[in-house]
């Protein structure tokens, strides 16, 4: 995963309507900030270490500060990087065998390299001991966190599903309904393009915005199997025929002007694929659920006065995906070092089975403008935002699977060729075959 694209997908960000600000500041553009010790647990605790800046540092504190005082012959002492920062030094400290007792991550293919290293701890039983915690947490995020049909992390914090969002004041202009499946949104394009309307934003130059295309394409095409087995390493598994007939249609998109004019030059940090949604420049976007905050804060009386609408992105016709799979972050999660002692992995058990799915931890979020991870929070919901989150929280824990999205899923290796190769499809610069052939040659890798 590249770390301009994780700027816009750590939190709604909907609280102080600073939703560009929280996004950002999510990846620790405050600086880092030492609680206590960086390493080792002392004195019978535990060490965590996490992202700092608003609004998910002061939350994660808040949790150790209940954990400690509930504790404390236990404490746990946290230590917060910024992004960047965090990624190598984590990364150096597992190598060194001096992680900390937990690890924050966002599963997949991070978590995967830990596991194949053998420095993080199997938690499949204690989760099986432990199935009142278990049942706190949405199914739908054990995903990420389970490698090898094992789990390997704790599922914490929030969920963020990618969505389909419209203009509803546009669709009123041109006098046409939202679409119910992929074929009306075939249906869709030339009515849009034939009034001077981008039928969809899109920031290609940030390419991840291009590859959550590919990935309810896939999904809706050809069901969950196909990336889960490149996931897995099978080898040739892009070849699948379902993969070339995505390619294909994403291909017939862009031929077809179904882009905002000039996509691959607009970038998602600049919030300007935002902007041509909430001007009624461009009818719809396939964004995550991030955005809605970002158009709340930036797009003036555009969201308070209801026009923005949402949906699930539509099935295809004859797909053998369920229209309820969505894709996106299922969580961000928390492993145990297994370098720990096992007085810190206890320290860090307990954490899990109490403080991290109470309910202080639920409100947390919710007052931070997220969807929590747990389950059992539409009740929190309340104000002006109250139907997106029940929302939002109705597709993460409906969907039959949660597809983390593909570039946090793969290794950084396979990552980076995908992003390039996807940046490649939608100028199209490559064929699909040969899409293909540059997606195998990094499966495992």
């Amino acid at each position: 995963m590249t770390n301009s694209n994780f700027s816009r997908r750590n939190f709604l960000g909907l609280a102080a309507g600073a939703a560009g600000a929280a996004a950002l500041a999510a990846c620790g553009s405050s600086g880092p900030s030492d609680k206590g010790g960086s390493s080792g647990g002392g004195g019978g605790g535990a060490s965590y270490w996490s992202l700092s800046g608003e609004p998910g540092q002061p939350i994660r504190q808040a949790a150790i500060d209940r954990f400690n005082k509930a504790n404390s012959g236990t404490k746990i002492t946290p230590t917060f990087f910024q992004n960047d920062a965090y990624k190598q030094k984590i990364k150096t400290a597992i190598g060194a065998g001096q992680a900390p007792t937990m690890i924050w991550g966002w599963g997949g293919g991070g978590l995967k390299s830990y596991v194949d290293a053998s420095q993080v701890v199997d938690l499949t039983d204690w989760f099986g001991q432990n199935d009142a915690v278990k049942q706190k947490i949405l199914p739908s995020s054990f995903g990420a966190a389970t490698v090898n049909g094992k789990i390997y992390a704790m599922p914490i914090e929030t969920v963020q599903p990618i969505v389909l969002f419209y203009n509803k004041k546009v669709f009123e202009k041109v006098g046409v309904e939202p679409p119910k499946t992929y074929g009306d949104i075939l249906n869709l394009i030339p009515k849009f393009n034939a009034k001077g309307i981008a039928p969809f934003s899109l920031a290609g130059q940030s390419r991840w915005t291009n590859m959550m295309w590919l990935e309810f394409m896939l999904d809706r095409n050809a069901g969950s199997d196909v990336f889960n087995n490149v996931f897995a390493g099978k080898a040739g598994a892009w070849s699948d025929p379902a993969v070339l007939d995505m390619l294909t249609k994403v291909q017939d998109l862009v031929k077809g002007n179904a882009f905002i004019k000039g996509f691959s030059s607009i970038t998602a940090d600049s919030n300007a694929d935002q902007a041509l949604l909430y001007t009624g420049k461009a009818a719809m976007m396939v964004h995550g659920s991030w955005s809605y905050g970002i158009q709340k804060a930036n797009g003036g009386d555009f969201v308070k006065s209801g026009g923005l609408g949402w949906m699930n992105f539509p099935p295809i016709e004859g797909g053998k995906g369920d229209p309820s799979n969505t894709v996106g972050n299922p969580g961000q999660y928390l492993s145990i070092s297994s370098k720990a002692s096992a007085a810190e992995q206890d320290v860090a058990k307990k954490f899990f089975s109490t403080t991290l799915v109470d309910d202080d931890e639920k409100a947390g979020w919710v007052k931070s403008g997220g969807v929590p991870v747990l389950t059992n929070s539409d009740s929190l919901f309340t104000g002006d935002d109250a139907q997106f989150l029940k929302d939002m929280s109705a597709i993460a824990s409906g969907a039959k699977t949660f597809a983390q999205s593909w570039d946090q899923a793969l290794s950084p290796t396979a990552a980076e060729t995908l992003l390039d190769n996807i940046a490649k499809l939608f100028q199209l610069q490559v064929t699909p075959q040969q899409w293909v052939d540059a997606m195998n040659g990094v499966i495992g890798k």
